[in-house]
């Protein structure tokens, strides 16, 4: 193959260097690709500034199923193009854009759906001077350093996860805010998945999990809290650093990421994002009126125990 392909990070990550996504690939290059990004969880293409949003969607499009992001408020997509989400800190409107904050905390991408992505493609249009970091968590190495009576324990749990939790989801404009969590009732997870390509087992933890089923809150938070310092450990974290025209794509099937506010707010920072659709694994949380009444997620996920 032409393209040069360098290690980024000890525990995930690697750049695919010397190839212009422009251009058709041929169906063995792709299984390269394909195959390397099993292998590091995280792939980098530089040099991607001149891709336009069709180019974008059918490299994405070789990866699996694009995602048409009903989970999401239809203001934060690109009008012609609902498979990307626009992730930006530019007005909208006039507006303060509310997907500014997108990210800000711990999280695999859309497990407060039944459908989690499989991956995602994350395009970088305008960065600040300094900052604005992004950094991956890989959750195979998560679960497999855990001691085995941990994983034994670990694997008969599941978790709730709820998008009410995205940090800085105050910050939005109410009306939007109450559409996501319409569209996003709490849905319940496994703290244990299997990939479905490579067969490891991985950890699915984050910070926007509110409860583990069936423990009591004084047994669930102390364990949240170990399981996602655990997964966070320095050693299992690749930091991108962005630089415009990077196109990264991650498994969003055995990763966790965070958007980093290590930049000045004035300075543009916009991206663009297409999602792979994933399988349906979760459950729903049926708890009617949870917003209204505090009890009635508790009492809905204990009756699932």
């Amino acid at each position: 193959m032409n393209f040069e392909v360098e290690q980024l990070g000890y525990a995930l990550g690697a750049a695919i260097k010397n190839i212009d996504l422009r251009k058709p690939l041929s169906d063995a290059e792709m299984a390269e690709i394909y195959a390397l990004w099993l292998k590091h969880q995280v792939l980098v293409f530089p040099g991607q500034q001149e891709l336009t949003a069709a180019q974008h969607m059918a490299f994405a499009g070789r990866f699996g199923t694009l995602d048409k992001h009903d989970s999401q408020p239809r203001t934060y997509l690109d009008p012609q193009h609902p498979e990307l989400l626009m992730i930006t800190n530019k007005l909208v409107g006039g507006k303060k854009s509310d997907t500014r904050n997108t990210g800000r905390n711990w999280h695999t991408d859309l497990t407060f759906t039944a459908r989690p992505a499989k991956g995602a493609l994350l395009l970088c249009r305008e960065r600040p001077a300094v900052g604005g970091d992004t950094m991956w968590a890989n959750l195979y190495m998560a679960f497999e350093t855990l001691s085995e009576p941990m994983r034994r324990f670990v694997e008969g749990l599941e978790a709730v996860h709820d998008a009410s939790l995205i940090k800085g989801i105050e910050q939005r404009e109410p009306a939007k805010v109450a559409e996501l969590k319409r569209l996003n009732p709490p849905v319940i997870h496994p703290v244990v998945r299997t990939h479905p390509e490579t067969g490891r087992k991985s950890l699915l933890i984050g910070q926007r999990i509110r409860s583990i089923v069936g423990l009591h809150e004084a047994e669930s938070e102390p364990l949240l809290a170990f399981l996602n310092q655990h997964a966070t450990t320095p050693e299992f974290v690749y930091r991108h650093r962005w630089t415009v025209g990077d196109l990264v794509i991650w498994d969003n099937r055995c990763t966790q990421h965070i958007a980093l506010a290590d930049f000045d707010q004035t300075k543009s920072r916009h991206m663009i994002r297409c999602s792979l659709q994933g399988d349906e694994v979760g459950r729903i949380v049926q708890a009617p009126k949870a917003e209204e009444d505090p009890e009635a997620l508790a009492r809905a996920v204990a009756s699932m125990a």
